[in-house]
């Protein structure tokens, strides 16, 4: 096995996982394949989240997880295959979502079942990324009345604005 290799795939999806969480979006594009597909299975949306090629993908992200959603997603234990220019992951992650204009938080756990290709200038991409949920959990922020934020406050807000009432 290329050790060379299993560590860039390992780095592209380490990347993907930043840029959602630093909501880097043109950054994020470079990751997934043109034709890319992603199949969340969240509960969030009432149903698992399907979106097809790069440009819906991003234009998601884009509208979808501004900066009044905060997210934090942590990967590891991955397997992955390599097939020459194709390649299959299975990821374990945990992911923290503070929806501030919603006021609720969510948590929660899935394995990411991936499939990458290898393009003609040699970068590895993700050409499919998707999960069926362990567990999802939503909390009411008003349900937290000690509940305030210390760093990591929504662009635009003051210190004074830090409690989330």
């Amino acid at each position: 096995m290329d050790l060379a290799v299993l560590e860039e795939i390992r780095q592209l999806k380490y990347r993907y996982l930043r840029c959602v969480d630093q909501k880097l979006w043109d950054e994020m594009a470079d990751v997934f394949t043109e034709a890319a597909t992603v199949d969340y299975g969240t509960h969030v949306y009432g149903k698992p989240l399907k979106l097809a090629g790069r440009d819906e993908i991003i234009a998601f992200f884009r509208a979808k997880l501004g900066p009044e959603i905060i997210t934090v997603h942590a990967a590891g234990q991955p397997e992955i295959t390599v097939d020459g220019d194709k390649a299959s992951g299975t990821w374990r992650f945990e992911d923290t979502v503070i929806a501030t204009e919603h006021r609720v938080a969510i948590a929660g756990a899935a394995f990411y079942q991936d499939r990458y290709e290898r393009g003609p200038d040699g970068s590895w991409r993700i050409a499919h990324t998707g999960y069926v949920r362990i567990y999802e959990a939503m909390m009411s922020l008003d349900d937290l009345p000690s509940f305030k934020f210390l760093a990591g406050l929504p662009t635009g807000k003051s210190d004074a604005d830090a409690a989330v009432r």
